[in-house]
């Protein structure tokens, strides 16, 4: 069956005009991805399948902005959503060695049965000393039907190149909690309740190519996990594999 999505030509539009604009403004990323499944947060965005992804990126004064695509593959938490627009505005500012940031994203879902598209705002305090670049931050949703209430992200991530080599290796460990309006859509973005997400990882970076994998887990029980969105089946202890060609 066809499906019809009212704003994918819409999306797919502002993809291509990032992609284009970015070669003549100094883009700072715009490639192509594909990873053994799309993981946020510890949970899959794909049903655990392989997702194809594009992105593009420019800043226009202090300004940056940003559009990625990449298939759902029908995902059962996002209403059986074939893929999702996500398009990022945001700037930071220099205070000494501290970089700050904030900004806002609209998640746009093509193909769900109903309504799932919602926005956060985040913020963010980034410090790097020699290879290492260490960030903590929030993401937060205000009350929204489609994720049946708030939702806070709360983080702190490190990454640190290995002198002499082209690895780099990577880690983060963040805590979902928010208000519950609706206990079934609540479970979308937190299946089970408040829970915490680990991932450890590593890339090799050559050129444009980067290869990665990541070891990712949640505390998430599921048994506690109940409702069409939760896919708690999906939020366990895995590997997730990535290559990311930039141009």
């Amino acid at each position: 069956m066809i499906r019809r999505y009212p704003w994918a030509g819409v999306a797919a539009t502002a993809l291509c005009s990032l992609s284009t604009q970015a070669v003549a403004q100094d883009s700072r990323s715009a490639g192509v991805e594909v990873a053994s499944e799309e993981e946020r947060r510890g949970l899959s965005w794909s049903e655990g399948r392989a997702v194809l992804a594009a992105d593009a990126a420019l800043s226009l004064g202090r300004i940056d902005a940003s559009a990625r695509l990449v298939t759902t593959r029908d995902s059962d938490r996002h209403a059986g959503a074939d893929a999702v627009v996500d398009l990022n505005i945001g700037t930071g500012w220099d205070i000494g060695a501290i970089r700050l940031s904030a900004g806002a994203t609209g998640h746009l879902f093509a193909g769900a049965r109903q309504g799932m598209d919602y926005v956060e705002a985040r913020a963010a305090a980034g410090y790097g000393y020699g290879p290492l670049y260490a960030t903590i931050g929030v993401v937060a949703a205000p009350s929204q039907r489609a994720i049946g209430g708030s939702n806070v992200y709360t983080y702190a991530s490190a990454n640190a190149g290995i002198p002499g080599t082209p690895f780099t290796v990577l880690t983060e460990l963040g805590h979902s909690s928010g208000s519950v309006d609706d206990a079934i859509r609540a479970q979308r973005l937190r299946p089970g309740g408040s829970y915490t997400n680990w991932r450890l990882g590593v890339e090799h970076r050559r050129g444009p190519l980067t290869l990665g994998v990541d070891y990712i887990g949640t505390d998430i029980a599921r048994d506690a996990a109940i409702g069409p969105f939760a896919d708690a089946r999906h939020a366990t202890d895995r590997l997730v594999g990535r290559a990311r060609f930039i141009f």
